[in-house]
Parts: structure tokens; sequence; C-alpha cells
């Protein structure tokens, strides 16, 4: 039997929406707080996207800016206050010469981890949303700073204008369970900043992300099934 372009979408839109529920059900046997899933579509075709959106993620992540640029061109830029379109967040590390090109239809930088690519997108974006990316695994070639210097960038983004909504962590390979320390210190740091999102947490480890104050986790697979490619390091 052939299907229709519709009915291959609408399919879509259910299995994202079953899967969905799914992940709600784990974050609502961690808390009885209102946890934001960021649909990472990175990966995925644009039918997967328009899926994901029609599904109601209303924001979506990706990693890469050609990838970016392509949904944008596909879906949309979400205008002031519209969800007509999708609100995306750059959450993978991001070369200072590709900020051009995203200023405009970013709407959270979630990987800032350095004062050049700070100042980079205060000059492109003013007043833009923004993450500072905490190295959490102290993994060679890792994007994120370090926690000890996070403050000080902190300090700078908000000099250079900057909303600084929180701060942003990946977690380290392997059990779960081993990554709760870091995010336990991402979390008070977050607190000791006085900044409300604390994005951590991903398909394997969001149960230990959400039981220590994740605000945001970002699943990917979970909600839209297997990648063309797959990175177990990236960011969501």
């Amino acid at each position: 039997m052939v299907t229709s372009p519709e009915q291959d979408h609408d399919e879509l839109v259910r299995q994202v929406t079953a899967r969905a529920a799914q992940i709600q059900v784990r974050i609502a046997n961690c808390t009885d707080r209102d946890v934001k899933i960021l649909c990472v579509s990175k990966g995925h075709e644009i039918n997967v996207k328009a899926a994901a959106f029609a599904a109601g993620f209303t924001d979506l992540g990706e990693n890469y800016a050609q990838e970016l640029l392509a949904g944008a061109a596909a879906l949309g830029v979400a205008a002031s206050g519209s969800v007509s379109s999708p609100r995306w967040h750059f959450i993978g590390g991001l070369q200072s010469n590709k900020v051009r090109s995203l200023a405009g239809i970013v709407s959270l930088w979630q990987s800032v981890d350095r004062l050049s690519l700070a100042r980079e997108i205060a000059s492109r974006a003013p007043g833009a949303q923004v993450l500072v990316q905490l190295d959490l695994a102290g993994i060679s070639g890792r994007s994120g700073v370090a926690p000890s210097q996070a403050a000080e960038l902190v300090r700078n983004c908000l000099d250079m204008g900057l909303d600084v909504r929180g701060l942003m962590g990946v977690g380290v390979p392997g059990p779960p369970e081993e990554s709760r320390s870091g995010f336990r210190s991402l979390s008070a740091l977050a607190d000791e900043l006085a900044l409300p999102e604390r994005s951590m947490g991903m398909s394997n480890d969001l149960e230990v992300a959400v039981s220590e104050g994740s605000t945001m986790v970002r699943v990917g697979s979970s909600l839209l099934g297997p990648r063309m490619s797959q990175n177990p390091d990236s960011a969501g």
C-alpha cells in the first residue's frame, strides 16, 4: 500500500506525540516541577523536524550551522511572540565565524563557552539570550568553560549586554549516575549566580539531571527515532 505525504506526516506526528508522553512520564517520576523538553532535531530530515513542530515542540535544537540554516529555510523562524514557526536553539560547539549567518535566526545560544564567541554574538545579535556551557567532563576536545571560570564568563557576557538565562552542560560518557556530581555542581553554580535556566540531561541521563535540578532536558532520538548519523558526545 502506498501512503500519501499527508499520511506519512500524520504518522510521524503520532509517533513523536507517543514518545513525548513517555518522556513526560519519566520526568514526572522524578519531580513535580515543570521541566521543558527541548526537541533536538539535529541529524534528522526536514519532514521529521516538521513533524516534531506539528506535535507541539515549538523549540528545536541543532548542533550544526548549515543544518540549522536549512531547517530555518524550510520551516521558518519564530517572530517575537509567534508560534507559527520554530524557535531555534544552537546547542553544539560553535565557531565564531558561523555566528553572522545564524544571527536573527537563533533564539537561544546554548553553547557559549569562551569570551571570543560571546563577543561575536553580542556584536551580531545584541541582547541575545544565551546559556554559558560548562565542561562537566574534563575531556580534551569537549566544548565548555571550566566551572571555576564560568562566573567570570557570565559577568563578561552580562557586561556585553547579553541576556544570560542560565547554564548548560553535557554529562560524562558512561552510566548516567556518573554525571550526577557534575549536574549537581552546575545547578549549585546557577543558584549562586541567580540564573534560572539549567539545561542538562539527555535521553539516557535525564532522570539524574532532573533530580539534580534541570529545568530543560535535550532529547533527540528518544523523541524522533534514529538519526541519519550518531555522535554520542554531542550536546543532545
